[in-house]
């Protein structure tokens, strides 16, 4: 059933990614991109390659914090228990939320929860790398890095239970109790403890957030990105998946990362990182150094 859930979501991504490419990027603008794809491909490698090591990282990581015995006595020495502090302080608003449900409200925000989210965090950076100056694509790389990274810190530190582990009688599972099939992915990534903050949220508004800087570049993505990570914010409460102080978090977390990415990017190339550490780099800096001391 994993598989058949993954090959769906797979087809149904790659088609809203295709129709998104060509409403949005342009057959023009895509046919010009292909010329310069080898030089754009190197200049966001290194970005890339961290996301790749982030990503892997976070992905060890969650399935040992459960469980992992080090990480276990990290947590009960440093973390702290918010569940019951998030309880009192929201009181009924999840319950309320879903006083509203309806089978078309379950259906729409059970496709973006899955479909919506992915297409949400995959399209960018094709679309991104479709513009001669690689700086947008890289950026928004390297802040799905930090929101991965902070958010590990936090799930590490922060131990909060989802709603529905605390109050199953008030908040329902309505995507799984609507759609079982879905348990067959989430379950992959997500933990009973990982809740603080919402990564759904601070990826989504992440994207948002750099489809605001890049609204002039593409007018049309920016509105789109922005319904869509609103979407995803409140799927993760009507959903009863997180609190709404994840999701306020999970924004926060956004804003930091997407401002960290934007001083981070740029302030060294790698072809001047590389340079430095070089023997021809180094050779030149030891003559330089001997010319001055003349």
């Amino acid at each position: 059933m994993f598989l058949y859930v993954l090959l769906r979501l797979t087809v149904v991504v790659l088609a809203m990614v295709l129709i998104g490419l060509v409403v949005v990027v342009g057959t023009d603008r895509l046919r010009r991109s292909r010329r310069d794809v080898r030089r754009r491909a190197r200049a966001i490698a290194p970005a890339a390659a961290v996301l790749v090591v982030v990503l892997s990282t976070n992905s060890v990581a969650r399935r040992v914090v459960p469980d992992g015995s080090h990480i276990v006595g990290i947590r009960a020495t440093f973390g702290v228990d918010a569940t019951w502090w998030i309880y009192e302080l929201e009181g009924g608003f999840l319950p309320w939320l879903q006083s509203f449900e309806t089978a078309a409200l379950t259906a729409y925000f059970s496709f973006i929860y899955v479909y919506g989210y992915v297409f949400l965090l995959v399209f960018p950076v094709l679309a991104y790398l479709a513009l001669p100056d690689t700086r947008p694509v890289r950026e928004l790389l390297v802040a799905y890095s930090l929101n991965y990274a902070l958010g590990l810190l936090c799930y590490l530190l922060v131990i909060a239970y989802g709603p529905r582990n605390v109050m199953p009688e008030l908040v329902d599972a309505l995507m799984y109790d609507a759609y079982p099939r879905y348990q067959h992915l989430t379950r992959q990534v997500n933990r009973n403890t990982n809740v603080f903050p919402s990564l759904h949220t601070s990826l989504a508004v992440t994207v948002a957030l750099v489809a605001y800087r890049t609204r002039e570049t593409y007018p049309l993505w920016y509105p789109i990105a922005a319904v869509l990570g609103l979407s995803v914010a409140v799927s993760t409460m009507y959903l009863g998946i997180h609190w709404a102080i994840d999701v306020v978090a999970g924004a926060v977390l956004a804003a930091v990362s997407v401002a960290l990415a934007a001083r981070l990017v740029g302030r060294f190339s790698p072809g001047e990182l590389l340079g430095r550490f070089s023997v021809e780099g180094l050779l030149g800096r030891l003559s330089l150094r001997e010319r001055l001391e003349r």
